[in-house]
């Protein structure tokens, strides 16, 4: 029951059960008996180096395989995001405290009538929800994966070719410094994102993509000072007919945005919208960037083939409801690189396509496929219509909802729950759902 109702009132992607893991690399005997390689080490090259491919190459370079991390992105590149992470994320990933932009202890919501809730009176003092900026985080773990081993190599992938015989090599085609070059490896990471053109090469399938539209909006001292621990989230039908709007503060900047799946041509009105919602707030502001980008809306069909293995965005780990996207590729390349570690005994055996479903998919299935899956039919039932969405900031304004949210949220693993709670939370959300579809259908009534 706790599980169940916890994940139903969550904004954010409320996991199951995980485990702490800290980045140490036990290379272990596969279950297969794969051939050694002789003479040297196995060789991967990971295509992305975003959170998921710099963790897939540290975890990588690190256990012993020789690791190619590309990335085609100047170092001041980053997709449009909201920036936020779970406070687990800062001890597992061991990210460090001066990364952080801004400490959010309150999440004000606003509904479409602009009711408006806090979210977060349960916080520990010691508790609250990092915020950072991409390029900033994705530098850090770029460098990191660097001083592990991994080569970085500043390049644009043209084209991955695919082998026809099991133990052949795939080659990886790039543009370099205006050459045309090749490199042959064993074993290939896709985290080239949601338009991932190693995916493609592999034939993994196509997924439904959101579009998230952002402007980086620089404010005054003054105004700045209202968002120093504070976020904010907008949903209702003007800003988006299917996700929220947001204002996510930055270090000297704010974070404002809106993305959708189902009206992709208008999210020009949509971010017009949300503007205009928060506009006292952030009027006279200048805007000091403007970001588009594919988000995924679920798993990809097939994320491992051959030797090939699709990690982050590429797999289509971002959760419906938050569009929450780092943590779990962080979490997918880690756990994907400390696979093929394991699985080639620390590099020294070939791999295989068995060996990566049992050590990688396998084990990312078994702790959270069941989240995005639950997470799809969440966003169905509460950003469905404006009413469903006055009935999720209502719910949001209770303290036990909040409670199980934040724990499940920062923590990544089951908030214990009470049964009796539990029940009555349930009750209110059944009752939360039919007063304001009630209500909403009176306000549509109005309105003809």
């Amino acid at each position: 029951m706790a599980a169940a109702t916890q994940a139903l009132l969550s904004l954010f992607a409320a996991s199951l059960p995980t485990k702490h893991r800290p980045l140490t690399i036990r290379a272990s005997k596969p279950a297969t008996t794969n051939r050694p390689i002789a003479g040297r080490k196995l060789r991967a090259a990971v295509i992305g180096a975003g959170p998921a491919g710099s963790s897939a190459a540290e975890a990588l370079a690190a256990g012993g395989v020789e690791t190619f991390l590309f990335e085609r992105s100047g170092p001041s590149a980053a997709k449009p995001c909201g920036g936020a992470i779970p406070l687990c994320m800062l001890d597992e990933f061991d990210i460090p405290r001066h990364l952080i932009d801004r400490q959010v202890t309150r999440m004000r919501i606003f509904s479409p009538s602009n009711l408006a809730v806090d979210f977060g009176k349960t916080l520990l003092p010691d508790e609250f929800i990092a915020m950072l900026r991409r390029e900033v985080l994705d530098s850090f773990l770029r460098s990191r994966a660097q001083s592990c081993g991994a080569d970085l190599i500043s390049a644009l992938v043209t084209d991955l070719e695919v082998p026809t015989s099991n133990d052949a090599p795939y080659v990886i085609r790039y543009i370099s410094n205006n050459s045309q070059k090749a490199l042959a490896v064993d074993v290939v990471i896709g985290a080239d994102g949601a338009n991932s053109r190693v995916a493609k090469s592999i034939k993994a399938g196509g997924y439904a993509c959101a579009i998230a539209f952002q402007e980086r909006i620089k404010l005054t001292d003054d105004k700045m000072e209202y968002y120093e621990d504070l976020a904010e989230m907008y949903v209702g039908n003007d800003v988006s007919p299917d996700f929220y709007g947001w204002v996510f503060p930055k270090c000297d900047h704010v974070a404002v945005g809106t993305g959708t799946v189902c009206s992709k041509q208008d999210i020009k009105v949509f971010q017009r919208a949300i503007r205009a919602r928060a506009n006292s707030k952030i009027s006279g502001g200048k805007v000091i960037k403007v970001e588009a980008h594919p988000i995924p809306e679920h798993p990809r069909p097939t994320r491992v083939r051959g030797r090939v293995a699709l990690v982050g965005d590429a797999a289509g780990y971002v959760t419906k409801c938050s569009g929450e996207g780092i943590y779990f590729a962080a979490k997918s390349g880690r756990l994907c690189g400390q696979a093929i570690v394991k699985a080639s005994e620390g590099g020294q055996r070939m791999i295989n396509e068995g060996d990566l479903r049992r050590e990688y998919l396998k084990e990312w299935d078994a702790k959270y496929i069941t989240t995005f899956r639950f997470l799809d039919l969440l966003q169905k039932v509460f950003y469905g219509s404006d009413a469903a969405r006055e009935a999720l900031v209502e719910l949001c304004g209770d303290e036990y909802v909040q409670r199980m949210t934040f724990e499940s949220y920062l923590y990544k693993k089951l908030a214990d729950g009470n049964r009796w709670e539990d029940a009555k939370m349930v009750c209110n959300t059944i009752g939360s759902l039919m007063r304001c579809n009630i209500l909403g259908k009176k306000m549509e009534s109005l309105k003809l």
